[in-house]
């Protein structure tokens, strides 16, 4: 019998991705991972907790899983958190899941898995794997609504080749009808959309805790030069914020660029958000090892709830040196927000084709 390690969160998605596997023939060993001081911290086990094996240790139990916890928390640290705040105080808006999936999930779990004999990991993200001429990509699931490939789009080809994800051919509400069919206790458990580290004081107050160094305050001002107001910190400020900055002034403006050598951030209108083209680094293509000359036409996502954006993805030099990507836009569209990922898509195939890290523009 073929052995599959599961991430079990304690979710409804990931405690019926190890019954389904079961169900399949897999022997399945599902694995909680500690990432962050909660959950056990203190000696707590709350029950929503982001790490709390208690609903995970009580699914294996009723279905004769093995179930283990698993301390991950050094890994967590210096792989993602370490990572998203040097990102935010250097004036980018990161995405910390996307690394979780890539150097956590699919990367020390995976290693973790393959001692314990195990051929793979199954996850509950809403996900398929393709395979198109010989290449492997994630593609779109069944519920487009809870579309999560843009989260893993940086994974590589043999960690798609050991990706297991059951409930791409589903809906959500065909998730939690079939765990209630099979007795979940957490078959109507919410779900928690915030990041899993970051507190009851979200992003900008976990970013005061950790690195308080970087709230210095800065000007605020037009692109014209124009200063009209103090912040009070360049962290946890976004590319299109418009609120929040303590600024008044005679007609709507919008954070166009964050200029971290002077610790300035420059507002505009709208008008000034709008870019035709922009930079992609550190990028992973699946179905290329290299991006043709010619470009890759595909639709664009900026963000993750953002439009799909028609746009050709080429080759390029970047602006500040290096190699990457340049992304022409169809039509103008807001700017991304640098740091964050721009996840390319084929719109016919319904396929993640790869992506990359948006760069900073002046």
């Amino acid at each position: 019998m073929q052995r599959i390690v599961v991430g079990m969160s304690g979710g409804v998605d990931s405690s019926l991705t190890a019954v389904l596997l079961q169900e399949q023939g897999f022997e399945v060993v599902g694995v909680t991972m500690q990432l962050w001081p909660c959950g056990l911290g203190g000696g707590e086990d709350p029950e929503d907790a982001c790490c709390s094996p208690t609903d995970a240790r009580a699914v294996a139990g009723r279905f004769g899983i093995a179930h283990y916890m698993v301390d991950f928390q050094d890994r967590f640290r210096t792989q993602v958190v370490d990572d998203f705040l040097y990102a935010y105080t250097h004036g980018e808006t990161p995405n910390p899941c996307i690394g979780c999936n890539q150097t956590v999930k699919f990367g020390d779990l995976a290693t973790w898995a393959r001692q314990l004999g195990a051929t793979a990991v199954g996850t509950g993200h809403y996900a398929r794997v393709a395979e198109v001429n010989g290449r492997l990509c994630p593609a779109v699931p069944s519920d487009t609504s809870k579309d999560q490939t843009y989260f893993l789009f940086s994974l590589a080809q043999d960690q798609l080749a050991a990706a297991q994800f059951p409930l791409g051919d589903y809906t959500k509400d065909a998730v939690r009808t079939l765990a209630a069919e099979r007795g979940l206790p957490n078959a109507r458990k919410e779900e928690s959309m915030d990041l899993c580290f970051v507190g009851p004081d979200g992003v900008t107050g976990f970013l005061r805790q950790e690195a308080p160094q970087a709230f210095a305050p800065g000007p605020v001002e037009l692109q014209d030069g124009t200063v009209i107001g103090e912040h009070r910190g360049l962290p946890g400020v976004t590319i299109g914020q418009r609120k929040g900055l303590g600024v008044a002034w005679r007609e709507p403006l919008y954070v166009v660029h964050l200029d971290v050598a002077r610790n300035a951030i420059v507002m505009g209108p709208r008008d000034a958000l709008l870019i035709q083209e922009t930079w992609l680094r550190d990028c992973l293509w699946h179905l290329h090892d290299e991006l043709p000359v010619e470009g890759v036409r595909c639709l664009m996502r900026n963000r993750h709830r953002g439009p799909p954006v028609p746009a050709t993805v080429l080759p390029a030099e970047l602006p500040g040196g290096g190699f990457g990507a340049r992304v022409v836009y169809e039509q103008p569209c807001s700017r991304p927000a640098p740091g964050q990922a721009g996840v390319a898509y084929d719109p016919e195939l319904q396929l993640c084709l790869g992506g990359g890290w948006f760069v900073a523009q002046g």
